[in-house]
């Protein structure tokens, strides 16, 4: 009697393409965006309209300054209601976060996860040449993630 083997079948390896999934590959380009000097109530109008929860806050030469979040609008909702002071003539200068921390286009996609892990933010923004190029998103590494179904982890 032989010896029979429980390897099963051997199928012919396949090769998984190498190339590394950068940030850049699967960020949003086209931004909604925002002014320093516009009103706290068109910022609101806009993220539910648009269905987002924030976005970036661009100079006149397309410069990163700020963040804007909904918590942000929410926290001067209630500033507001507290002080008795309508929000209509309030700018988002004042109330955007405006310590932004961005993300390389270039780095993998999967060290961009960790960063998300590690920091706890939905977004972060990328910067080439001291202008916004484009925002990646939590979102957004998912579906890199996905591109990689049935594939190893590379």
């Amino acid at each position: 009697m032989g010896i029979k083997s429980f390897q099963g079948s051997r199928r012919q390896q396949t090769t998984v393409d190498a190339t590394p999934l950068k940030v850049s590959d699967y960020m949003t380009k086209n931004l909604i965006t925002f002014t320093p000097n516009q009103s706290i109530e068109s910022v609101m109008q806009a993220l539910i309209k648009n269905r987002i929860s924030g976005g970036p806050v661009v100079n006149e030469k397309q410069e990163l300054i700020g963040i804007i979040s909904e918590g942000d609008c929410i926290k001067q909702i209630s500033e507001s209601r507290y002080y008795n002071m309508p929000i209509n003539e309030q700018t988002i200068e004042k109330h955007m976060a405006d310590n932004v921390e961005t993300i390389d286009g270039n780095m993998n996609i999967f060290d961009a996860a960790k960063k998300f892990l590690n920091s706890k933010r939905r977004r972060f923004p990328i910067v080439e040449n001291g202008k916004l190029v484009g925002q990646i998103s939590q979102k957004d590494v998912l579906k890199a993630a996905m591109t990689l179904k049935g594939q190893t982890w590379k």
